[in-house]
């Protein structure tokens, strides 16, 4: 099947849904539960019979991660605002207090099968030489080698803690894992409770003495309750439970905050000591611990789930060791684009070459390092710009940013202190680069600063020239190895003034005026994409031929959605791969019969924002208006946020977008699923001997496809499915 049967191939015919008020708020399905199936959707990865053992492991873990933060957000949100008996609807018209309902009764199922998952993977592991041990399990020369471990890298910092008039109940933190003990002193049979609270700062699994390829592993709580005399001495434990709590993590701001820097730093102490909105506790708990712990915690009977299993199990991606390759994915190196080594490295000249689009993680994200690691060390260049919503801890763009600084160039940061989890690093970052003398600015105290954009200003000749960068992901080195991204490089004059135009608007709060190839939100964005939708409706219309193609990894705001529906009524065939949240409804007859969705969930996390309009013309095709984005069509993102939106007319880089991006995730059925009219979401059957076309895999062994990035328009192959 070739990339043009795909495209031309029928959609699924459209579902009637009489007991669905399509005309009311029946239209959009809620966000909350779309985002929960997302999170079934990488929990099922940890049982695909095609992923690697350790890399089930993986997804078990990230599953177990999203929704610790879907908890400690989201779900933190409605519960303030069912307490506060707000009843205002969301879009698809639940109730916060209705919403919480079936997030709690779904979520509750997720987490039982995590454990059941787990029980599986731990059999496998065990099965392939890598065991979790329980202290029964221990022979003497194990508790040996533990009692040395225990003395020297785990009792220095352990804190065993008395309940009782004396010592009060002690502050949990968020996800913060304890043991609960009730104790018996010998001499006379006094009782004790007692918390022992488990370090983060400590790994969870220890890695026992084993044979070669072969590992064995003890869970801490195990070791902690074998040398429990230690702890406790001239006691015995008549009974224990383990829990784990997560708090409210979402930051509250004063409107007036006079320093956004230190009233970030007081918020995110806040954070920590925010409410509890649900806690874990091993199943059978002894009922006077439990008691203790739930009044001393505040929460009520509808906040505690029982576990009978693993507490924790995001923790199991320590088990994922790098010793087995044969049980992780296999080795994938990014391609270096060969313009830039024809070039010798030298990225400004094979900028000035031509337009250049990477497709990350497939070339790496190096060569963004190197463009700004250039620039620091260019005597030609004068300044740069920079904007920063995530990086890495020991960040090398940080570490560029600061040697322009000191090297007397003019640095401009604009570091994003609202983004979310990532506040504390980046006040880190932004104190670094004041000492280095960059000027950091925190662009607005209402709206976050989500867009990717960088620019070097460097003097060649008698003028100044200005290369830019445009992205669609964050400036992280690390994830960039396994988010799908786009980077966009160019010294196109009108691309520069308006990525300094934005600049401007971000420091000096300077409205930008004539953008000539991006919009931003929360000014043009949403607008310019609903005039896009509305002229391929009146394609359609006109007899004309009419499609979108779009790619993002949320779509819920409800005027873009009903954009979409009246261009679907219209005749515009529209294709969404969408990885996370959807609250349109595909497939529904006289609502959306011409529009179908569908999910990547694979090795590598989709998050390029992508949109292309046919323009008059079946896509793919040469006049098509193609954009890539830093938003996602979400109602924070166009309303609240500032983003950009980016057209690009480079021949070459719209069929590199169109011919190979696109349409390779829309031909992809080994990572796919299809999301039906009822808001789910289904892995479809191969039919027998038919083969899954992945488009990871695709990418990553299709070195020709992108290597010299966008040199040229011979250089886009048409896809086939053969050329896996």
């Amino acid at each position: 099947m070739t990339n043009a049967d795909f495209l031309s191939a029928p959609f699924e015919p459209a579902v009637e849904m009489p007991d669905l008020d399509i005309s009311g708020a029946g239209r959009f399905y809620n966000r909350e539960l779309s985002w929960l199936g997302f999170n079934w959707r990488v929990l099922e990865e940890a049982e695909n019979p095609r992923v690697p053992l350790l890399e089930k492991v993986r997804f078990l873990s990230i599953s177990a991660t999203n929704l610790d933060e879907f908890y400690t957000v989201r779900v933190a949100g409605l519960r303030e605002l069912a307490q506060a008996g707000n009843t205002t609807p969301a879009a698809d018209g639940l109730s916060p207090a209705e919403q919480l309902v079936l997030i709690n009764a779904d979520a509750r199922r997720l987490m039982q099968s995590q454990q059941r998952i787990f029980r599986d993977l731990r059999r496998e592991l065990e099965a392939e030489g890598l065991a979790i041990l329980a202290r029964e399990d221990l022979s003497e020369d194990d508790r040996d080698w533990l009692n040395e471990v225990f003395l020297n890298r785990v009792f220095p910092v352990l804190s065993p803690l008395a309940i009782d008039p004396a010592h009060p109940f002690p502050f949990i933190p968020n996800t913060g894992f304890s043991l609960a003990l009730q104790l018996e002193r010998t001499r006379d049979k006094r009782p004790l409770q007692a918390l022992l609270p488990i370090p983060a700062q400590i790994d969870r699994f220890i890695a026992l003495p084993s044979e070669p390829g072969t590992y064995r592993f003890l869970p801490l709580e195990e070791l902690l309750l074998e040398k429990f005399d230690s702890l406790f001495p001239g006691y015995r434990m008549k009974e224990f439970c383990s829990f784990r709590v997560l708090r409210d993590s979402d930051l509250e701001l004063e409107e007036e905050a006079e320093d956004l820097v230190r009233e970030f730093e007081v918020a995110l102490k806040r954070r920590r000591r925010g409410e509890v909105v649900r806690m874990k506790i091993s199943a059978g708990a002894p009922k006077a611990l439990k008691s203790v712990i739930m009044r001393e915690l505040h929460v009520g009977p509808e906040e505690v789930i029982e576990v009978d299993g693993m507490i924790g199990i995001a923790d199991v991606k320590e088990l994922i060791v790098e010793g087995r390759p044969d049980l992780l994915w296999p080795s994938f190196t990014p391609r270096v684009p060969e313009r830039v080594q024809d070039h010798e490295g030298d990225m400004f000249a094979a900028i000035r070459q031509k337009d250049m689009l990477l497709h990350h993680p497939y070339e790496t994200f190096d060569m963004v390092v190197r463009f700004l690691q250039q620039a620091a060390r260019d005597p030609d260049v004068v300044a740069i710009k920079q904007t920063l919503y995530r990086t890495s801890k020991n960040s090398p763009i940080v570490e560029a940013l600061c040697e322009a600084a000191e090297d007397g160039k003019s640095v401009t940061a604009l570091v994003e202190l609202k983004a979310r989890f990532d506040e504390a690093a980046n006040i880190r970052q932004s104190r670094r680069l004041e000492r280095a003398g960059a000027h950091v600015v925190y662009g607005f105290l209402d709206w976050k600063t989500h867009a990717k954009i960088s620019t070097v200003v460097r003097r060649e000749g008698d003028r100044l020239v200005t290369y830019t960068h445009y992205g669609t992901g964050n400036y992280h080195p690390i994830t960039a190895t396994i988010y799908t991204d786009l980077s966009f490089f160019t010294c196109d004059a009108a691309l520069g003034r308006d990525a300094t135009k934005v600049f401007n608007y971000l420091s000096g709060y300077a409205l930008p005026e004539n953008l000539e190839n991006i919009a931003i939100s929360p000014h043009t964005l949403k607008q310019r994409l609903l005039e896009m939708i509305e002229a391929e409706a009146a394609n359609a219309e006109a007899g004309r031929p009419a499609a979108i193609w779009a790619k993002m990894n949320s779509l819920i705001e409800p005027e873009v959605i009903d954009a979409l529906y009246a261009a679907s009524r219209a005749g515009v065939r529209i294709s969404l791969v969408i990885r996370g949240i959807c609250g349109l409804r595909p497939g529904i007859a006289g609502l959306s019969e011409n529009i179908r969705v569908k999910s990547i969930v694979g090795r590598f996390l989709e998050h390029s924002r992508i949109v292309c309009f046919g323009n008059g013309h079946d896509l793919p095709h040469k006049k098509a208006r193609v954009f890539f984005s830093s938003a996602d069509w979400m109602g924070r993102n166009l309303n609240r946020r500032v983003e950009t939106l980016v057209e690009t007319t480079n021949p070459t880089v719209k069929a590199q977008i169109m011919e190979q991006i696109m349409a390779a995730n829309m031909a992809d059925t080994a990572q796919s699923w299809v999301m039906k009219p009822d808001g789910h979401f289904a892995r479809e059957p191969l039919p027998e001997g038919e083969f899954a076309f992945s488009c990871h895999r695709f990418f990553m062994e299709n070195p020709s496809l992108s290597g010299r990035g966008s040199a040229g328009a011979a250089d886009v192959p048409t896809l086939t499915h053969s050329e896996d």
